[in-house]
């Protein structure tokens, strides 16, 4: 009954002593999110009234969508529309081409590698500087991110030390994190210094004023905009919401629910271009969104603020790493966000979760996302990608519940498996057995005959 996931799971945790580090260092990022939480009295009233403007504004999200591009463009900005991730790539292509730009520098933004961006850009002659430190990381060894907030989390100290050794040059040896991070930024700053262009994804799109908010941890968005003269914003529509009062809910959350700080260091606002640069370009991305509005069980999704709380929660995210799902952004969300845009490519993904609804209960805008994962399973055998297995131990589980004669004789005789020596039960034909797990035994007598004993109340 295995899937892709489990597959993938299974190479993870051939390495226990990571997998152990790995699942405690997301639960320490939870339990600071806990605190933080707790610290806040209207914390439970934030996350409603977060969830109202998220629902208000995306079931009026044509309304502040044309508002936002005409105040931005009021504000002197160039305002792009993209219908899907093709069309994004060929505006940033063109718009790179306009400016005669050889190398762009670029912030954290989960929409270009949604697009394919970088390898596109790439194809064409244009050198890519991711400028987080964690993308930079990934980048220079050549793979996609494995957490949205935190992208090289599966790395330690010594297998960056030993990447920066290769790519940078560093000491040898030397894999101490802040000297690391010290010739990281000496590195970066002058890649920001000779870039032709900057591109700065977006937390936040302000439809009252035509602004767009950027909450970093390093300063690289703002090096990355007062450096080269081209400045290029790539926002998905579900990012824009209606006006400052509703950006104070969001900015109280964001970094609470994600990485258990107050605030992000820097939360830069962007209204237009520096008088000393050229012009600053918002590209604004479809790519599903609107067709997903109209989903019925799965709109909610676009409620997401790409916090990562429902990753740093998830006890199968936390177990598997986030290289076992499938589409590129992992855990909860990304299990719903992988089968809105591939039902049969990302199925099994929805394997990967217990349905203990923890994400559902830290999501910071209270989106359903263990309901969505339950509904996705139901849907299964329609999308054809059922596992065969499962369809028919579902169907001999339903006979037996079906029927209270075969119910009753084999709850009367499942004590004899109790006999059966364990290394037959506990073998690789057994799925529970895998990692160590022990099957349970049956009690002599079942919960139904000690009910009609009285013995229970």
């Amino acid at each position: 009954m295995s899937t892709p996931h489990s597959n993938a799971a299974k190479e993870f945790l051939k390495n226990q002593k990571y997998a152990k580090w790995h699942d405690a260092t997301f639960w320490s990022v939870r339990t600071k999110r806990d605190n933080m939480a707790l610290g806040l009295g209207e914390w439970e009233q934030l996350r409603e009234k977060a969830s109202q403007i998220k629902r208000h504004t995306i079931t009026h999200m044509d309304e502040y969508l044309e508002q936002f591009a005409a105040k931005a463009e009021e504000n002197g900005c160039v305002v792009h529309w993209a219908k899907d991730a093709q069309e994004f790539n060929e505006t940033v292509f063109d718009i790179l081409k306009e400016h005669n730009v050889k190398k762009m520098v670029k912030s954290k933004s989960m929409l270009t590698e949604e697009c394919g961006m970088n390898p596109y850009l790439e194809s064409k002659g244009i050198e890519i500087v991711e400028t987080d430190l964690g993308e930079r990381i990934i980048q220079l060894k050549g793979q996609a991110p494995s957490h949205i907030v935190m992208p090289a989390i599966h790395l330690n100290h010594d297998d960056v030390g030993e990447l920066f050794e290769e790519k940078l040059g560093t000491e040898k040896g030397n894999h101490d994190p802040t000297y690391l991070t010290y010739m990281a930024r000496l590195s970066l700053r002058n890649e920001f210094l000779t870039a032709d262009a900057g591109m700065t994804g977006a937390n936040f799109g302000i439809a009252e004023t035509g602004d767009i908010v950027v909450c970093t941890n390093e300063g690289n968005a703002d090096m990355s905009t007062s450096c080269p003269k081209l400045h290029i914003v790539a926002i998905g529509l579900e990012k824009v919401i209606p006006n400052y009062d509703c950006l104070a809910v969001f900015q109280r959350m964001l970094c609470r629910a994600g990485t258990g700080q107050p605030t992000t260091t820097f939360t830069s606002h962007f209204r237009k271009a520096r008088p000393t640069a050229d012009k600053m370009h918002i590209v604004l991305v479809d790519n599903g969104r609107s067709e997903w509005i109209a989903n019925e069980d799965h709109w909610e999704v676009l409620k997401c603020i790409r916090c990562g709380s429902c990753m740093n929660t998830c006890p199968v995210y936390r177990r598997s790493g986030g290289y076992s799902y499938s589409y590129f952004i992992p855990g909860p969300i990304g299990i719903n966000l992988g089968m809105l845009r591939d039902k049969q490519k990302h199925s099994g993904n929805v394997s990967a979760c217990t349905l203990c609804l923890s994400c559902q209960t830290v999501c910071p805008v209270k989106i359903n996302l263990g309901d969505q994962v339950y509904q996705w399973r139901q849907q299964l055998d329609d999308f054809g990608t059922a596992n065969p297995q499962k369809k028919l131990m579902c169907k001999g589980m339903k006979m037996l519940f079906g029927s209270s004669g075969m119910y009753n004789t084999a709850m009367k005789f499942a004590p004899l498996a109790n006999w059966v020596p364990r290394p037959l039960i506990n073998c690789g034909l057994n799925p529970w057995a895998e990692g160590g797990h022990d099957m349970m035994k049956f009690p002599k007598n079942s919960f139904q005959e000690l009910w009609k004993k009285g013995k229970v109340k």
